[in-house]
């Protein structure tokens, strides 16, 4: 029986040169590898993530496709992306689910697993 399933993979970086702590902005990339780890070829159609400052605001960003693509991927295929996302405190978390469909128009949902936002902090 063929089987479609998306993994996820993140790994975020802080941007020192982007925020400004002054104000309470804090800036992060977060690049994302997805791969096709199904039987059958299946479309990224959508995103839906949720982000969670040090304070608990949350805030829940929703939209078609990523950074303008909707990638179609083989069995084993990749697609890998950068990102952003802005912060009023030095560290957070990140979490989402990728909406997607296989070639037959079976939907399906990717989980994309908790991340850490984390200012890095300098050893002076």
């Amino acid at each position: 029986m063929s089987q479609a399933q998306f993994s996820c993979a993140v790994a975020p970086q802080y941007l020192e040169d982007q925020s400004n702590p002054a104000r309470h902005e804090y800036v992060f990339a977060y690049t994302v590898t997805i791969v096709n780890s199904g039987t059958v070829p299946a479309q990224l159609i959508g995103r839906h993530w949720v982000i969670t400052d040090a304070t608990g605001k949350t805030e829940e960003v929703r939209g078609l496709g990523v950074v303008g693509n909707q990638p179609m991927l083989k069995p084993g295929e990749r697609f890998e992306y950068t990102s952003w996302t802005r912060m009023d405190t030095p560290h957070g978390i990140m979490h989402g689910t990728y909406f997607c469909m296989t070639e037959d128009a079976r939907w399906f949902e990717a989980p994309i697993p908790a991340f850490t936002l984390a200012r890095t902090q300098s050893l002076h």
